[in-house]
């Protein structure tokens, strides 16, 4: 199991496996063919269908030129091993096909060739199910955080602390801009007024009301471009982030709290990302709000004490109550629903680790099986409910934009 550094990256928005990801195989592709005349991208099913609202053309565009690129957009065409296939071809003079290299977006903005099982880079975890890793921990009496040092080194640390003050400055800056965020839609930010509101509401409202604020705020940011950390990917990446600062804040945890609480989180996620998937293209949105949510209920529980049994448990009930969660982007935007499920599923986070915190850990469905019953759930899914924006919200949204809103068929 690779590195959680593979895992928490830090980027532009607003989508880890439309946006981030294909930049990335762009750089990759134009440092093997510099010499290129032009470069012609083909983008295969998701990637062709959502691409455009997830900025993957500006992203590639922006690596090997707009001059001398040409972008095919495949949505009804499928390459074998993932919904997010790319194919990059460097051209000469006469229009000739020089280099081909075909790759896939694997969510959270890692990259996969045809045939391998994951990126390139080295293995750092020899343990790779969560079920392993407790009854290591619990023999030895290490906590989760103890076993991720020990697998990456103190290094980690230095590491954790520049995500952690990425994740704070894009709280700060989606609390502090307003207006609409850019796209068809015409969404209005509305983090800063949740901040105001939640500071005038009585102290049973105000736990909602302020990490409602900082996940809004970090998800507008991914929204609007702005920079942020994949917690595991940016359509999800304002979990994590609002429930650690709003735990902060409540409850005086330290920096390395923080630090030691991104460590466990990252740790299941890495688990759900190489025993299951992170990305919405090919497990729908458990994967990515689902599997945010088990990063930061684990997070939340071990900065209120919970046990190695508690964090487990509280981690496996983030995921489990979000199976069977669609993508469906509205005009393939990361907007509606994106954003507002990062507030739900932040709030829940919360809940689920003051739930957990009142048992003693014991459950009957582990973690582990979670994940293989969220990939199973994920592949069964028709692929208009797997980040294509051809079912669910996205159409029904089509449908009554077209319509005009109107009422003669009895939707608003």
């Amino acid at each position: 199991m690779q590195s959680i550094k593979e895992l928490y990256r830090i980027g532009l928005g607003p989508s880890s496996s439309h946006t981030m990801g294909p930049k990335f195989a762009a750089e990759r592709f134009l440092a093997a063919h510099p010499q290129a005349a032009s470069y012609r991208v083909h983008l295969f099913e998701s990637m062709g269908a959502t691409g455009k609202g997830h900025l993957t053309d500006w992203a590639i565009l922006q690596v090997l030129g707009e001059e001398r690129t040409e972008i095919v957009w495949r949505p009804d065409d499928k390459l074998p091993e993932h919904p997010n296939g790319m194919v990059f071809e460097a051209l000469d003079a006469g229009g000739n096909v020089t280099a081909e290299y075909t790759v896939y977006s694997v969510g959270g903005g890692a990259l996969r060739e045809p045939g391998a099982e994951g990126e390139t880079t080295a293995p750092v975890y020899d343990l790779t199910t969560m079920a392993s890793i407790m009854k290591h921990c619990e023999d030895s009496g290490l906590t989760y955080w103890e076993y991720v040092e020990r697998c990456e080194g103190k290094q980690i640390w230095d590491f954790l602390k520049e995500v952690w003050e990425v994740m704070s400055a894009s709280i700060e800056n989606g609390l502090a801009n307003q207006g609409v965020l850019p796209g068809s839609i015409g969404l209005r930010r509305q983090a800063w007024n949740y901040l105001k509101k939640s500071k005038l509401a009585g102290k049973v409202l105000q736990q909602t009301g302020l990490v409602t604020a900082y996940a809004l705020a970090v998800s507008e940011e991914n929204a609007g471009g702005g920079t942020i950390v994949t917690a595991p990917t940016c359509g999800s990446c304002g979990i994590v982030p609002a429930v650690l600062r709003y735990l902060q804040e409540q409850h005086d945890a330290t920096e390395t709290d923080i630090l030691r609480a991104l460590a466990t989180a990252g740790l299941f996620g890495n688990v759900i990302k190489h025993n299951g998937s992170i990305s919405g293209a090919e497990v729908g949105c458990q994967g990515e709000v689902g599997s945010a949510c088990s990063m930061a209920a684990a997070a939340a529980t071990q900065l209120l004490g919970g046990s190695i049994k508690q964090i487990e448990y509280a981690a496996e009930m983030g995921l489990e109550h979000h199976l069977g969660l669609t993508c469906d982007p509205v005009d393939g935007l990361v907007q509606i629903p994106c954003i507002e499920r990062n507030a739900c599923a932040a709030t829940r986070a919360l809940s689920l680790a003051e739930m957990t915190l009142f048992s003693d850990g014991t459950h009957h469905i582990p973690f582990d099986e979670v994940v293989a019953v969220m990939t199973k759930t994920g592949h069964d899914l028709p692929s208009l409910y797997r980040e294509t924006s051809t079912g669910g919200l996205a159409v029904a949204y089509a449908d009554r934009k077209s319509c005009g809103g109107c009422t003669a068929c009895g939707s608003s």
